[in-house]
């Protein structure tokens, strides 16, 4: 088992998800889907947050949690066709509303690296030029989908940078290029979500594995270290 301290952390924000819930409502829809664990974010919470939106009904996945959600207050059922848009309500790149979700990473160490120097499994990349790469937390079995490597960026401090090598189960390698000096160990690394430069990485992830973005945000936010914020 993956020690908690090593897994990524997915940002739930209780205001961004009620936003999306009221904008998504006021369109007319009555039937939010809440399956999938309410695509990573929490069913029990997300519900709670989408019920005091104004959202009544919920579609989530089967007869135990749906008894689980009737005790928060609202009508849940297990078939039909959700009506409420499940990117505007989760905020999912494109919709115009907040990510309700952010994934964040944390740097475990730093090394330099030297021009022709590789990294991971199969040195599938080599530095062209003398750099400084970190190890990050966040895996494949975490959702971090191992086609990122070397197509995919991550924020840290503002600035995107290129995910490098091939992605390992619970790690992944970011060359750090002309910050390396600024980083500390224990830095933040943002996957997705926020409001910086990564806010809509999601997007060019679906682009890169072919997967869609709710496929994909389901992985990562239910194998994550889940943190509800306001």
């Amino acid at each position: 088992m993956t020690p908690t301290g090593s897994l990524p952390r997915a940002l739930v924000s209780a205001g961004a998800l009620r936003e999306g819930a009221g904008e998504a409502a006021a369109h007319g829809g009555e039937l939010a889907d809440l399956r999938g664990d309410a695509l990573g974010h929490g069913v029990l919470q997300a519900a709670a947050v989408v019920r005091d939106a104004g959202v009544h009904t919920v579609l989530v996945d089967d007869a135990d949690i749906a008894d689980l959600v009737r005790g928060h207050g609202l009508h849940a059922v297990t078939s039909g066709e959700a009506d409420i848009d499940s990117s505007v309500l989760y905020g999912l790149p494109g919709s115009g509303t907040t990510p309700a979700m952010q994934l964040v990473g944390r740097i475990v160490s730093t090394k330099p690296l030297r021009a022709g120097e590789a990294v991971s499994y199969g040195y599938r990349h080599r530095a062209s030029a003398d750099t400084t790469v970190a190890l990050v937390t966040g895996g494949y079995a975490q959702g971090i989908v191992r086609a990122l490597g070397n197509s995919a960026h991550v924020e840290i401090d503002g600035v995107l940078r290129p995910i490098v090598g091939r992605v390992a189960m619970d790690v992944c390698v970011v060359d750090l290029q002309d910050s390396a000096a600024d980083v500390a160990t224990g830095a933040d690394v943002v996957y997705f979500g926020g409001s910086g430069v990564a806010r809509d990485a999601l997007a060019d992830w679906a682009d890169v594995t072919g997967l869609g973005i709710a496929e994909l945000i389901t992985v990562a936010g239910s194998k994550a270290v889940r943190e509800w914020t306001r």
